[in-house]
């Protein structure tokens, strides 16, 4: 890996319902992801343009992939302004655990929220 380069290239959130995750996810961002299934998995893909250097991931269920408040955290883009998926969380089946919070001016805001699936997952913006 070189500076130049994304320490993160893709992620996996592991799900227990690929239908109801999937819902979650695209009514919080108002996206809508493309369905897939791979090497005996079902998946769930953000939306992306062009890899090009860009990370991108997927919502993952298969016998390997175990929702846990316990796993990595990962930070899902919540730009323009975080109030905007955090305001949905609730409604389609999650829960904040940690409201919009200031780190600093020039990195922005963070929040935690359990999804649908019982996972820990973090959303960051910098306004």
């Amino acid at each position: 890996m070189t500076a130049q380069e994304n320490t993160l290239n893709w992620f996996e959130i592991s799900v227990a319902d690929i239908k109801r995750a999937t819902k979650f996810y695209e009514t919080i961002f108002g996206i809508k992801m493309e369905q897939a299934e791979m090497m005996g998995m079902q998946m769930a893909m953000f939306p992306y343009e062009n890899m090009n250097g860009k990370a991108s991931g997927c919502l993952c269920q298969s016998p390997a992939h175990k929702p846990s408040m316990d796993g990595a955290k990962i930070y899902l883009n919540g730009n323009p302004d975080l109030d905007n998926a955090l305001s949905k969380i609730e409604a389609a089946g999650g829960k904040v655990v940690m409201p919009k919070t200031h780190i600093s001016p020039e990195i922005g805001y963070m929040a935690f929220f359990i999804d649908c699936e019982g996972n820990n997952v973090a959303l960051h913006s910098s306004n």
